[in-house]
């Protein structure tokens, strides 16, 4: 074209246009009137997947590889007719739980993990960075088309500087609008109106430019489509070029790149963000279900005829990426191509905004958020409300990500076409489908299987797709891409393994993705989910369940006032009084929390009332709305006192209850059969009573040893509440003692279970040969340090060097460490000493722990092991009592079960060494035959 003026004007006009139409779709959205809740503009912004790629490209891989481009449009719209099942099914979930990216909705799956959103945003971030740069590129090429045609555009573009790249100053103008209409709300999962009614509008430019260039080529170059294809058919080198065989990688070329286009369409970030986090109503995706195909189908159709033009009219020597540029200019027609120019713009410029929406989100809220809540320092340093910074940390993100994206196409960008650099894309965004839709199906499916298989997934990806774009811009020796790493053919990157035969990118998605549910499926197998884990699983598999329980999880209590103070430094004044409202208009649960208000003025009473479940939950979900799913999951957690029971807590509590209802009724049975027997009767009967009378004595006592660490943690928990000027290092000693007394509680409690298992037989052992030396050496090994670091003197005496026993090691283990721990307790109060002897005698093999302490008197030595039965500790130098020890007095009577389960003794005399006492366990040798070799 004459005129540079020109077409600066036209494309910043048209960019100032796209600001006035986002303008005024947030305008209509703040009155009510939303532009965006309908079916047509939900597909014409899913429409977005439609990039310069489309655009351009689609034409220049007609020209190169045949109908091939088709299977980049056939995976979405596979994927758009399965939306139902799959699609339906993650909006469901992201309304539900307030997810703000593809790695917010991976993270919230798999226990709401912090560090897996990270991975997902990283890998993202890497993937998506050359996908930005093909945008980038493609604005450049097209300008120097339309600049400085018949030149080809790489010679213009070749000398040209960053001041006088076009594609920089767009960017620049992109990163305006994306800062003023993608971050004028923190919570990220609300509705973008005016980005939304923006992306729409230039899927209908780009649409209509492109079908007018292929009417333009069809009508105006030749006479209709019987003309072109006429001449195209003369010559058999198109005939070959368009043909099926044409397709890399043959028939596995065409399964390969229609898998990859499918779940490329489901992980894009931008996909994700306008096909779930901008969805209106669930409804719209069965309009969207077939009108998306549609729109795929027409922008399609001009694709080919344009292909057989440019290569009728200009040769099988040009670009053929600027075929839709180059035919129109080669007619003269300038303001036509003016036009085109506008569609590239507007398909390149929809991507770039959407993309970078949804890459800073998961920046912000995956990246920066979880560093800034750990890093301590940092955190109390900033007071205060944060909202109005933590946009700004989101619009920096921005920033970053458009630059990193002009660094690429400025500095590799060169290497690839554009259809090169949307298939690398495409190929390390699918590595989030496995956790993503295996996520959605299987409950087994665990965080840590899917973060090591997204790893493997990468890494293979970089080795087969990123690095040989490396060596091919010469970052890296081509040897590396013709010969393998260390010159080993079979780590040649396209040909991995030996396996030649497919194009590139099926090749590496074959080695990836194999390598991503490998790991996946391999680690989740022999790995157990945590109690969150568990939870978000049911609640993702089970999200078109109708009437699923989706309840607060917190269990816990705090107050309204700590809830409004944590919202409203991270979100703001306005936020907080809508969220608070909200949840209080929803709560029934008391006529405080529904009239309160919200504002500061709100009374101190309503203040210090306990927040319902509800409010809690509406709470987390607006933080993560805000701050992504991980994030909310930690800030909640710093103001709930007392988190939902663990689960193994929970279990445990289950199976004591489950044992105990199955031991009633088997006395029931029992006493129904000795009822038809009189004298048997009676001595039955007599049992039972004592029976009774035995369970009554041991509920009191469990419910006293119970009680005495719960009461401790009341009092304390108490304290703290109510003395909000404690000094920093009392309020650490009684939490810490908190902390004690709740481990010693939970240690109670596994105690109780073991010894109702051995009392009522279910306790399970797994005898087998072993070596009483080496199990006693790997005890001392693992109590040695926690016994010295008390001060006792630990000493042992083996005089074998084998000694052949049939036991359960872990229960062994379990007996020999509790002897020494008794042990080490009742030891002098001033130098403390501990001796452990393994000796046999008469076929027998006996194990001593001996301490210098006052000793047992012989009256109580059979009461020791008897439930909950404690001796008060004498002190050696002072002559007085020290009290009773820490334990729940299970310990030892716990171990005599296992003992005598295993065919041995167990019992207590006086030491022979030391002063004190000597616990003895007496287990049998082994059969010769049964001994390990």
């Amino acid at each position: 074209m004459d005129s540079e003026l020109s077409v600066i004007v036209a494309a910043f006009g048209y960019l100032a246009l796209l600001f006035v139409i986002a303008a005024w779709a947030d305008r209509r959205a703040r009155q009510g009137r939303s532009v965006i809740a309908s079916p047509f503009v939900y597909t014409l912004s899913i429409a977005v997947y439609c990039t310069a790629w489309t655009f351009y490209g689609s034409v220049g891989r007609a020209a190169d590889a045949g109908p091939s481009f088709l299977l980049i449009y056939l995976g979405p719209t596979l994927a758009m007719l399965s939306g139902p099942l799959i699609i339906r099914k993650m909006v469901r979930i992201a309304r539900a739980q307030r997810i703000t990216s593809i790695a917010d909705f991976i993270s919230a799956r798999y226990g709401k993990s912090s560090r897996l959103g990270a991975l997902v945003a990283l890998i993202a971030l890497i993937g998506i960075t050359p996908y930005i740069a093909l945008q980038l590129k493609a604005i450049t090429l097209s300008h120097a088309v339309l600049m400085h045609y018949p030149v080809a555009s790489s010679v213009a573009t070749s000398a040209s500087s960053f001041l006088s790249d076009k594609s920089f100053w767009v960017a620049l103008v992109l990163a305006v609008f994306i800062m003023l209409f993608g971050t004028r709300h923190l919570d990220a999962s609300e509705r973008h109106e005016g980005m939304v009614a923006a992306i729409a509008v230039e899927s209908l430019v780009k649409l209509v430019a492109f079908l007018a260039v292929g009417l333009f080529t069809v009508f105006m170059l030749f006479d209709g489509p019987a003309d072109l294809f006429a001449r195209a058919a003369a010559q058999p080198q198109l005939q070959q070029a368009l043909s099926l065989s044409a397709v890399p990688g043959g028939a596995l070329g065409w399964i390969g790149t229609l898998l990859l286009a499918f779940l490329a369409f489901l992980t894009l970030p931008r996909q994700f963000q306008v096909l779930v986090v901008e969805n209106v109503d669930e409804r719209h995706l069965l309009r969207a279900s077939w009108l998306f195909p549609l729109y795929l189908l027409i922008i399609n159709l001009m694709v080919i005829p344009i292909a057989l033009a440019g290569l009728l009219l200009t040769g099988t020597g040009s670009d053929p990426d600027s075929f839709v540029l180059t035919l129109p200019l080669s007619a003269g027609r300038e303001g036509l191509s003016l036009f085109v120019f506008i569609g590239g713009l507007s398909a390149a410029t929809g991507m770039v905004i959407v993309e970078t929406i949804a890459l800073s989100t998961m920046v912000s809220n995956q990246l920066v958020m979880p560093l800034l809540l750990r890093a301590t320092p940092i955190s109390r340093r900033l007071r205060g409300d944060l909202s109005g910074w933590l946009l700004g940390i989101r619009r920096i993100a921005i920033a970053l990500i458009l630059l990193l994206g002009y660094l690429y196409h400025a500095l590799i960008g060169d290497a690839y076409s554009l259809v090169t650099i949307g298939l690398v894309s495409f190929a390390a965004v699918s590595q989030f489908a496995p956790a993503l839709l295996l996520g959605l199906y299987w409950r087994g499916a665990c965080g840590l299987g899917a973060g090591l298989g997204m790893l493997a997934g990468i890494a293979v990806w970089s080795y087969t797709l990123l690095l040989p774009g490396f060596a091919q811009s010469g970052w890296l020796p081509m040897s590396f891409v013709e010969q393998g790493l260390y010159h080993l053919a079979w780590l040649r990157p396209y040909a991995l393994f030996g396996l030649d035969g497919l194009d590139i990118y099926s090749h590496s998605l074959l080695w990836s993705l194999m390598a991503n549910i490998g790991v996946l499926v391999g680690v989740s197998l022999f790995t157990r989910q945590n109690r969150l884990e568990q939870t978000q699983a049911a609640l993702f598999t089970g999200a078109l369940t109708e009437g699923i329980d989706t309840a607060s999880l917190w269990q816990g209590q705090t107050t309204r006032g700590a809830l409004r103070d944590l919202l409203k430094r991270y979100l703001g004044g306005t936020a907080t009084t809508r969220v608070l409202a909200t949840a209080d208009a929803s709560d029934h649960t008391t006529g405080m929390e529904a009239g309160a208000s919200t504002t500061d003025g709100e009374n101190v009473a309503a203040m210090d009332a306990s927040a319902s479940p509800q409010l809690i939950a509406r709470a987390e979900q607006a933080l993560a709305g805000a701050l992504g799913s991980a994030s909310a999951r930690v800030l909640i957690n710093s103001v709930v006192r007392g988190e939902a029971l663990d689960m193994e807590a929970v279990l445990r509590i289950l199976d004591t209850t489950s044992q105990t209802l199955e031991y009633n009724r088997r006395l029931e049975q029992k006493s129904r059969e000795l009822a038809r027997i009189g004298e048997e009767l009676r001595g039955a009967n007599e049992r039972l009573r004592e029976l009774d009378r035995l369970k009554d004595e041991f509920v009191a006592m469990v419910s006293h040893e119970l009680r005495t660490p719960l009461t401790s943690i009341r009092a304390f928990a108490e304290i703290l509440r109510d003395s909000q000027d404690m000094p920093d290092d009392k309020r650490a000693q009684f939490l810490e003692v908190v902390v004690l007394e709740s481990q010693r509680l939970s240690r109670l409690i596994e105690e109780i279970l073991d010894l109702a298992r051995l009392e009522s037989g279910r306790l399970t052992l797994h005898p087998k040969p072993l070596d009483l030396v080496a199990l006693t050496r790997q005890s001392l090994a693992a109590v040695q340090h926690p016994i010295e670091e008390r001060g006792v003197h630990l000493e042992a005496i083996i005089d074998l060097d084998e000694a052949q026993v049939i036991g359960d090691p872990d229960r062994l283990e379990q007996v020999i460490i509790n002897l020494i721990d008794n042990a080490a307790k009742f030891a002098a109060e001033l130098s403390p000493h501990v001796l452990l002897r393994l000796e046999r005698r008469q076929g027998q093999v006996r194990l001593c722990v001996e301490d210098n302490g006052p000793g047992i008197a012989a009256e109580e030595r059979e009461r020791v092991f008897e439930k909950f039965h404690q001796l008060e500790q004498q002190g050696v130098a002072s002559g007085h009592s020290r009290g009773r020890p820490r334990g729940s007095g299970l310990g030892l009577p716990i171990s005599r079960g296992i003992v005598s389960q295993l065919g041995g003794r167990l019992w207590v005399e006086d030491a022979a060494t030391l002063d004190g006492a000597s616990l003895i366990m007496e287990l049998p040798d082994a059969p010769r035959e049964t001994q390990a070799p």
